[in-house]
């Protein structure tokens, strides 16, 4: 009876419909919209009449109970995917409520120890003192000395170093041998990546990082030894020697370099002992600490190129969890040998908070983005699997540090540094463009590679918000010919330099997101730039330009400090074994605060290292007195006999490119009068609240209803309603090329772009055919009555993907004094397909 019952179940299914009453749908009815359901949860009415047209099945059922059907099942989906978040929240908070507990009951015995300790050492000065006078002597009890690291030149003198690192790392982890204070901004919670801390008063610098991670001790410590593949600042990681120890554990000799972030230090090497191993508990353990006196590595005269760094003892404590999944803590203790730096850049090499970005909180991220990828929760763009295009990650930050390291070894040699610009050429001529383990993939056509870089200081920034500003605004900064040179160069035999053709930029950029981490922190995209021969020329032959860019810390109010756009053309087919002369900027944050008293002696000292002088404030500025390294570095392959070409032509872009960023970097300055890196009409601004009130105004007198629920609101919150909107309600010039001026917060959802960028997109460019020849034939209609109402259509994001919408209304928008100010559309239930 059961059976029968579920079968019944299964073959009809029950809905009710607006009238109360109930639908019986049949089998092959609920297959039916199930198939349209996976393609578009939210069909318009146009394609709900289609869908009963094309299913004889779906004949007798009226549209609106297919709609009422269609809301129904959305319901479901939602409460099935709430239900199955609370899930994973509620394990979350379990697994943290757990750690903490764990760690407050550590806390709490750290805190009896230290109170029994202090009284035991009271009575013992106490003993000393009185038996000093009775003695009539003053000599004090001396502090027995640390132990020095040291070497051993045999298995058992390793075995000891290991289990002292693995002692004083515990201590670290679980413990309170480091003053650790917690990461200003990162505050722990079950949507957050985990629990970071930074240490204060310590020698050297050092970072602590708690989190869950949803894959087996083993696994982590395969990809967490796997340094080279997470750490985009490690040039290579070798291991020398391993043999095994005690518990299964096993004792290796590694040697690492990592690169220097600017042009303007050397770039670090460590030689260390590694020690891995399994406690009582089931935790693995892998620790790590510098070897001292342990020689310049496998290559003599490539490690006359690093500065020793040390490694204090380090590493990381993994615990399975009941049910799944680890729960890891991480700990990177350093000395980074800040006295071996120019003065300006010593806070890079003294902060905690960039050994924890780059380092701690990069291991735990990557470990986390590969337990999403595992268990499908990660979805990428374009077919592309996510290891993938984390390998494209990986190899456009790469490039990038070889070229601005230039290290010999790699072929690279300086051509000339103009001491007085700070410009540095170097060219390579051995260097395999691939990066893969295929050989033929290499352009052996091409001559070589010249790349250009400079570093600089600039004041009164954040890096985050210059990031931006380039990324939205390339042809504020950008040469598009030399974009098109550099494109095409890869392309073996194209062009050289001197028959470079001259191409027009239209001055439309389009963005195409492939993939992103965990929390947004670092964003892949593919740049369209549309470009067109001149008119001599075939003006429908395209000249577009593709290029592959890495982003990376554009979010100014997360924990970061330092941002960095990182970009290399690439073939519109995009093949996974494409070469990459990968090309950009990084901005490192000095994390100077005002009113230090150093900061005028450094930048003046730091003038030397400029382009060109940076620009002072008034003193009674009230912005944060930031100081920012800026590194450029641009690569441009050439062809056999171009090489004195490309490089001098190469030095001039250079130049350009710093001079605009510097302007950019003084104009949107938070200090600066000229606000130009901020949109006018941004929300809160009184440009957008006037807008929003002549919006609102004109709909009314037009349509003869209010556009708002309350046509009763005054000042803000007229602003606050219309940018809250459900519908996409956005503003576009009234020009020859009507370009967009403002949009609500629906308006940049829909078309997946910022206030800033918004500007830049023209109203024609964000409809589909159908969509652009309704607009064309209402136009009229529009211009002459004043508003005009279009049925339903597909609009494009600027990441192309298609929008659909249930009627669109345009309206003229009048000024104070009744003149047309701009025109104003709303597009209604509008939704991703």
């Amino acid at each position: 009876m059961a059976m029968a019952v579920a079968q019944r179940d299964n073959s009809i299914e029950r809905h009710i419909d607006s009238s109360g009453k109930y639908v019986r749908y049949t089998a092959e009815q609920i297959e039916a919209l199930e198939k349209v359901y996976v393609e578009c949860p939210k069909p318009s009415s146009l394609r709900r009449q289609q869908l009963i047209r094309e299913n004889p099945v779906l004949s007798n059922i009226e549209p609106k109970q297919i709609k009422v059907w269609f809301q129904n099942r959305r319901c479901r989906e939602k409460q099935r995917k709430e239900s199955s978040e609370l899930q994973t929240l509620n394990r979350r908070l379990a697994a943290m409520n757990k750690l903490l507990t764990e760690e407050n009951d550590r806390l709490q015995k750290q805190v009896s120890q230290l109170v029994n300790e202090n009284g035991f050492m009271r009575q013992q000065v106490n003993t000393i003192t009185a038996a000093a006078s009775a003695d009539g002597s003053d000599s004090a009890a001396a502090t027995p000395p640390l132990s020095s690291m040291r070497d051993a030149n045999s298995p058992a003198g390793f075995l000891s170093i290991a289990e002292e690192t693995l002692a004083e790392f515990l201590s670290k982890a679980t413990g309170t041998a480091v003053d650790w204070v917690q990461m200003p901004g990162m505050k722990p919670g079950p949507d957050s990546v985990g629990i970071f801390a930074i240490s204060q008063g310590c020698n050297g610098v050092a970072a602590r990082a708690c989190g869950l991670v949803s894959l087996e001790p083993a696994k982590i410590v395969e990809l967490l030894k796997d340094r080279a593949s997470w750490y985009r600042d490690c040039r290579s990681s070798e291991v020398f020697t391993m043999f095994p120890a005690g518990n299964g554990g096993t004792i290796e000799l590694v040697y690492t370099q990592t690169y220097a972030p600017m042009t303007l230090a050397s770039a670090r090497d460590f030689w260390t002992l590694r020690y891995t191993t399994n406690l009582e508990n089931g935790s693995i353990v892998v620790c790590e600490r510098s070897l001292s006196g342990s020689g310049a590595g496998p290559n003599a005269a490539a490690a006359a190129q690093f500065e020793r760094a040390e490694m204090l003892p380090s590493g990381y404590l993994i615990r399975p969890c009941e049910g799944g999944g680890s729960i890891i803590r991480i700990v990177d203790h350093l000395n980074l040998q800040a006295w071996s730096v120019p003065e300006v850049l010593r806070p890079l090499y003294e902060s905690s908070t960039m050994v924890a970005q780059r380092l701690t909180i990069a291991a735990l991220r990557y470990i986390r983005q590969v337990a999403q990828e595992t268990s499908g929760e990660v979805v990428y763009g374009m077919g592309r699997q996510p290891a993938v295009l984390r390998t494209f990650s990986q190899r456009l930050s790469r490039g990038f540090n070889d070229a601005v390291n230039g290290f010999n070894d790699d072929g690279w040699s300086v051509l000339n540094c103009d001491g007085a610009e700070g410009v540095t050429i170097a060219v390579n001529s051995i260097k395999n463009l691939s990066g893969t383990a295929n050989p033929a993939s290499s352009l052996s056509l091409l001559g070589g590679i010249v790349c250009a870089k400079a570093s600089m200081l600039l004041q009164n920034i954040t890096p985050a918000v210059l990031v931006r500003f380039l990324r939205e605004h390339r042809s504020e900064w950008a040469d598009f010919s030399v974009d098109a040179f550099s494109a095409a160069s890869l392309k073996a035999g194209s062009y050289g330099y001197t028959g470079m053709r001259s191409t027009r930029f239209t001055g439309n950029q389009a963005i195409m997101l492939l993939g992103h981490s965990i929390e947004h922190e670092e964003m892949l995209e593919v740049i369209r730039l549309e470009g067109h021969a001149p008119a001599h020329e075939d003006s429908f032959v395209s000249r577009d330009v593709h290029l592959l860019q890495l982003c990376t810390g554009i979010d100014e109010n997360a924990v970061g400090a330092c941002s960095e756009l990182i970009f290399a053309p690439i073939d519109d087919m995009f093949p996974e074994d494409a070469p990459l002369v990968p090309s950009g900027f990084r901005i490192a944050l000095l994390n100077s605060q005002q009113g230090d008293k150093q900061n005028s002696l450094t930048a003046n000292r730091a003038l030397d290292l400029t382009v060109a002088p940076t620009t002072t404030h008034a003193a009674g500025d009230t912005c944060p007195n930031n100081r920012c390294i800026l590194t450029v570095a641009f690569q441009f392959p050439f062809e056999t006999g171009l090489q004195d070409n490309v490089a001098a032509m190469a030095r001039q872009y250079i130049r350009r490119v710093v001079s605009a960023v510097q302007a950019l970097a003084t104009a949107i300055s938070p200090s600066s009068a000229n606000t130009a890196g901020e949109a006018k009409l941004s929300p809160g601004s009184p440009e957008a609240l006037t807008l929003a009130q002549w919006i609102c105004q004109s709909y009314s007198n037009y349509l003869e209803v209010p556009l708002l629920r309350s046509d009763s609101l005054i000042g803000d919150m007229v602003l606050k309603h219309l940018w809250h909107h459900p519908d996409a309600i956005l503003c576009c010039s009234l020009k020859t090329v009507p370009v967009f001026i403002f949009a609500n917060q629906a308006g940049l959802d829909m078309l997946e772009t910022t206030l800033v960028a918004l500007q830049d997109i023209t109203l024609d460019k964000i409809f589909n055919d159908s969509a652009r020849k309704n607009l064309i034939a209402y136009f009229a209609k529009l211009m002459q009555q004043g508003f005009a109402c279009m049925p339903a259509g597909i609009c494009m994001s600027t990441m192309g993907r298609h929008a659909s919408y249930d009627q669109a209304v345009a309206w003229k928008v009048h000024a104070e004094d009744t003149s047309v100010h701009c025109l104003a559309f709303s597009f209604i239930n509008w939704s991703f397909i």
